[in-house]
């Protein structure tokens, strides 16, 4: 670049960012030299803050509005003067715009499961995601700590690190909030809600907020499911008349599907509703039985009751599976 090239790019008149990437937090403007134009007007737009710094120091932190530059860095002077130093003006000046706007939709989880103490399941393993928000609210303190020279800071250059913390104050968060395993789902914002404060102090450390905090999701180890799906099951079959109504309820589109139709419909559901209510009769008097003196013996009891499962099994109205889970209980209790 020839010297009046260099004259010529020295008269910057206006300056101000306009940027459509969502994801860029500090940009720097780029300037020839780092010399700006005593004079030249600085724009900084809402969601904006412009960070001014004079010879390698920050001398001013711009909110929104439009400013006069006056850094007594006159570029035709300076660069005259500059001779000497072969063309470098000793007088710099740089401006960063630094977005204040609100980061969202920024994603975190838990990379290893999260050990945690529960009354239920005694140790498990918990797995958590979600998302979070954050703003700039120090600027200055953000572009020292953080930033430093770079000339283009993006959300990607941090979101590891801000992970990192965020999942270091959950686990603290889930073991301080002695809630058991079962019931974390209708505590989300509960816990979300602390984390907030408590790791607020370590965002502003950096310059940052801490916005907004959202767990989408903890999961439990898939044995503990299963274990889940197992009770509930079971709880289902606690009535056996009725989980029989509904095992016939549930075998009639298959069996309309079969030979003898509806016909054949009607005869299962009699079939399986008097096996169904014989079964419930035999084992409500076999447990009242026990209450009395001429009470027959538990092991006869539990031959009727698995009589009666038989028939169920034979009648297509239980699977097999179920046939065999059943049984097995029953034959532990003899």
């Amino acid at each position: 670049m020839g010297f009046f090239d260099r004259l010529t790019a020295q008269f910057i008149e206006i300056i101000e960012w306009t940027d459509d990437d969502r994801e860029t937090m500090v940009y720097r403007f780029p300037v020839y030299a780092k010399e700006i134009k005593n004079g030249a007007k600085l724009v900084v737009r809402e969601g904006q803050a412009a960070v001014f710094i004079r010879e390698g120091q920050i001398a001013d932190v711009m909110t929104p509005g439009t400013y006069t530059i006056d850094g007594h860095n006159t570029p035709i002077l300076s660069t005259i003067l500059g001779w000497k130093y072969g063309f470098e003006s000793p007088f710099k000046s740089e401006v960063y715009y630094v977005s204040t706007r609100q980061f969202t939709d920024l994603k975190w989880g838990t990379p290893n499961p999260i050990m945690m103490r529960d009354a239920d399941f005694g140790v498990v393993r918990l797995r958590a995601f979600g998302s979070y928000a954050i703003k700039i609210t120090d600027p200055g303190l953000f572009l020292k700590d953080i930033v430093g020279t770079d000339s283009l800071f993006e959300t990607s250059e941090i979101s590891n690190y801000l992970r990192d913390m965020l999942v270091q104050g959950i686990t603290t968060s889930l073991g301080a909030a002695h809630v058991a395993a079962l019931d974390l789902a209708a505590n989300y914002k509960n816990i979300g809600a602390d984390l907030s404060k408590g790791i607020a102090a370590d965002f502003a450390q950096h310059g940052l907020t801490l916005s907004r905090f959202i767990i989408s999701n903890i999961s439990l180890p898939p044995e503990v499911e299963q274990a889940l799906d197992k009770r509930s099951e079971m709880g289902a079959i606690g009535d056996l008349n009725r989980y029989t109504q509904f095992q016939v309820a549930n075998a009639i589109p298959d069996a309309a599907k079969q030979p003898g139709g509806m016909a054949g419909i009607g005869m299962g559901m009699g079939a399986g509703m008097a096996m169904g209510s014989q079964m419930a009769g035999a084992m409500n008097s076999s447990l009242s039985g026990a209450n009395s003196a001429n009470a027959a013996p538990a092991g006869d009891d539990i031959v009727g009751k698995l009589s009666q499962l038989k028939k169920l099994l034979e009648g297509g109205l239980i699977e097999k599976a179920e046939y065999d889970e059943k049984k097995k209980e029953l034959l532990s209790k003899m």
